[in-house]
């Protein structure tokens, strides 16, 4: 039994697995505070962490229908993400496990995204290619193994997550914006607009900072009423640039494979037109389910299965860190 903790931005999590994959609990709790500000508050987001993450871990062993006495390791997300979050999650994983005598599993955010993959009732084994986007990460990963990953690309400024949420707060839409924006863009024309798409950026990296730029000039050369006109029109086809760029990439990776399949990983994974596009590319591809996509401790725990545990008092050491290392 894998107790896990997770809390790398807003969302205080706890989930158990089993060391085969099976999920017992999977508990997110959202703060809901952040939307007022325009986006995740990091300082707010660690009081908030603070204040839920027991009643968090107790949700999740009560659904799982055990007792700390049958927790046999814990795992917790180290990294990347909101240090002060992070280290909430950390250091209330110390505690648990050295109460416990128990070894502690320190675990990568984007290696628990590539892990949700490998979870019951419907894994998949590598190798395979997998696109992670989410509103802090952007990548493409090669996976020949469980116990991690080889990066191929990544973005160069902003997350595709991101993208989505800054433009859905300059047509009106709110934080977070991503989903009120995929859905204005389906009584849209994505050829109404003509945005920038990186081509600029060879290979397999992404870059969506032109994007949002471009979008902020249009709304800005239109006008208020004109872009309140044309608000569908403006987020399909800011919506199909952003899929387009995804997709690209994701075509340029997957021709080097002689036998291709493509995993895809993080909240941007949800999204109506990726997920159309990812199924026109001829190729097998996997989506873990919506819960398993968003911010969890599940993924976290299924990528613990694969990491070598740190007994006491060597887990005393972890640390939080803040990017990809």
């Amino acid at each position: 039994m894998i107790l896990t903790i997770e809390t790398s931005c807003d969302d205080t999590c706890a989930a158990v697995v089993t060391d085969q994959g099976e999920l017992l609990a999977n508990v997110v709790s959202s703060q809901g505070v952040h939307s007022r500000f325009g986006g995740v508050v990091p300082e707010i987001a660690s009081r908030h962490h603070l204040e839920l993450v027991n009643a968090v871990v107790d949700d999740a062993l009560d659904r799982a229908g055990i007792t700390l006495d049958g927790v046999e390791q814990i795992a917790v997300t180290q990294g990347p993400g909101l240090v002060g979050a992070l280290l909430v999650g950390v250091a209330t994983a110390k505690a648990l496990a050295a109460a416990r005598g128990l070894p502690l599993v320190p675990v990568d955010h984007l290696h628990g995204h590539v892990a949700a993959n490998y979870l019951q009732p419907d894994p998949i084994e590598p190798p395979f290619t997998c696109l992670i986007a989410s509103g802090g990460h952007t990548l493409l990963a090669k996976v020949t193994d469980h116990r991690g990953y080889e990066l191929l690309g990544q973005t160069l400024d902003d997350a595709a997550g991101e993208a989505f949420d800054k433009g859905a707060r300059l047509l009106g839409l709110g934080y977070p914006g991503g989903p009120a924006l995929s859905k204005l863009a389906a009584q849209g024309d994505p050829e109404a607009f003509a945005f920038p798409t990186a081509a600029r950026v060879a290979g397999l990296d992404f870059s969506f900072a032109g994007l949002k730029t471009a979008l902020l000039y249009k709304v800005r050369d239109l006008g208020e009423e004109e872009t309140a006109r044309r608000a569908a029109d403006l987020a399909a086809s800011y919506e199909h640039t952003i899929v387009e760029a995804l997709i690209v990439r994701v075509e340029r990776a997957l021709a080097t494979h002689d036998d291709p399949r493509l995993a895809i990983g993080g909240g941007v994974a949800a999204n109506r037109l990726l997920r159309e596009r990812a199924a026109a590319l001829g190729v097998p591809v996997h989506i873990p389910p919506p819960e398993l996509c968003t911010d969890n401790a599940a993924m976290i725990a299924s990528a613990a299965r694969f990491v070598e545990p740190v007994a006491f008092p060597g887990y005393l050491d972890v640390d939080a860190y803040a990017h990809a290392v």
